[in-house]
């Protein structure tokens, strides 16, 4: 069987390791894909959905998963769906519940999906008028793509105003943020919940948390994300019966009426605030580093992404297994502020129950460089969450590379 990956970081690197590990036999194709890619298939560099569309059908590609939002947004799944070529993810129309945050806030307010309280708008008056009626700390978000960085949480008025003027003028985020979201700050805890969807039925997969910030204790600045672990304690039963009532079945049958099905991942940011669950943002993929400790957890996941293209989800038995996944990021020197020089990396060993999955790496002379920004992610797995937790550090400490930098307090939330 032939398998494309479209995207180039350690989500994608995971999930064709977790496929692999079930079937050897399997033969990846990643485009652009990174260094380490290469080790299980081929890198193939092509950025046009049409050029990876006809690339498909010339190689006989049995299955294209999209891992990154950018080919989701340039509507990549209709282009294949045209093509007669099987592809997992959603359209370019579903895709706007991440593509766009204004569209994702008016749809939940259309549908009754609990959310912050919150403002659409490109006038700086009317930003400015809504900020003052909130009480800080207040949320600006760019409503375009911005590679989970779009999100400003203002400490004061003065802040806010500020951050939204910055933005519609272009001079933060460009384009992305002449339109802007502000919303009420929700105090509560976060939790990162996936449903793999094929328009009508779903499997939700373990609860996830992320880290965003850069330093221990959630200090420094925002980042694409330093690590995650999987499943989550703070995720109750009732509480994740609650996500499915009131939030994912609501959402799917409310994309039906839009016509715009959804199918693929459904990926949504939680906040919990006395256990209500509130929608903060949908993604429409699976997060990075969320993904590297999802995979290992699936026992069959090839099954789930076939049965979600072929829309049998409601027979489809997924087994999770009884495990925990810890991912720890290792960073460059200079993320998240400026680019990193390259500089070798040097693996020692990888202990039992532990790998890795490559991000920010590139080849030269048959060396494994660290390119910059999120380098790797070493992820361990055990029976518990702090027996995960000590063996991804485990494998950290295996890891060398000139200015690596990581959290040291993965998954603290449910381990202190």
């Amino acid at each position: 069987m032939k398998i494309m990956i479209l995207g180039s970081g350690a989500r994608e690197y995971s999930i064709a390791l977790a496929l692999k590990n079930i079937d050897q036999k399997l033969d990846f194709f990643f485009s652009p894909g990174n260094g380490a890619t290469e080790n299980l298939g081929t890198n193939i560099n092509l950025e046009k959905p049409l050029e990876l569309a006809n690339y498909a059908k010339e190689n006989e590609i049995d299955l294209c998963i999209v891992g990154s939002e950018n080919f989701l947004a340039q509507g990549i799944v209709d282009i294949f769906k045209q093509h007669n070529l099987t592809i997992f993810g959603p359209s370019k129309a579903a895709a706007m519940l991440e593509t766009s945050k204004s569209f994702m806030k008016n749809f939940l307010q259309k549908y009754q999906i609990k959310t912050a309280k919150f403002l659409n708008t490109n006038s700086l008056e009317k930003a400015k008028e809504f900020i003052l009626t909130l009480t800080p700390p207040i949320v600006i978000k760019a409503d375009g793509l911005c590679a989970g960085k779009g999100v400003i949480i203002a400490q004061t008025h003065e802040e806010a105003i500020d951050s939204a003027s910055k933005m519609l003028s272009g001079e933060s985020f460009g384009d992305a943020g002449k339109f802007i979201v502000i919303e009420e700050f929700l105090d509560g805890f976060e939790l990162s919940i996936f449903a793999v969807c094929d328009g009508d039925d779903f499997i939700l997969l373990p609860a996830a948390q992320d880290h965003k910030k850069l330093l221990d204790q959630d200090k420094g600045p925002n980042t694409g994300g330093m690590g995650a672990y999987a499943p989550s304690s703070l995720a109750s039963e009732d509480l994740l019966e609650k996500i499915k009532k009131d939030i994912i079945i609501p959402t799917l049958s409310g994309m039906k009426k839009e016509n715009s099905e959804f199918s693929g991942v459904l990926f949504i940011g939680i906040m919990v605030v006395d256990q209500e669950p509130y929608v903060l943002e949908f993604n429409v993929r699976f997060g990075d580093p969320e993904c590297e400790v999802l995979m290992p957890l699936i026992e069959n996941p090839l099954e789930l992404i076939l049965a979600t293209t072929q829309k049998r989800l409601k027979n489809t038995k997924i087994n999770i297994k009884k495990e925990y996944a810890v991912g720890v990021v290792c960073a460059s020197e200079n993320y998240p502020y400026k680019s990193s020089e390259k500089t070798e990396i040097s693996i020692k060993s990888i202990p039992e129950n532990t790998h890795i999955s490559y991000a920010g790496v590139s080849l030269s002379n048959g060396k494994l460089m660290a390119d910059g920004g999120r380098v790797l992610v070493c992820v361990g797995v055990g029976k518990d969450i702090k027996e995960a937790q000590k063996k991804a550090y485990e494998l950290c400490e295996n890891i060398e590379f000139k200015g690596k930098q990581f959290r040291k307090d993965i998954a603290y939330q449910v381990t202190q």
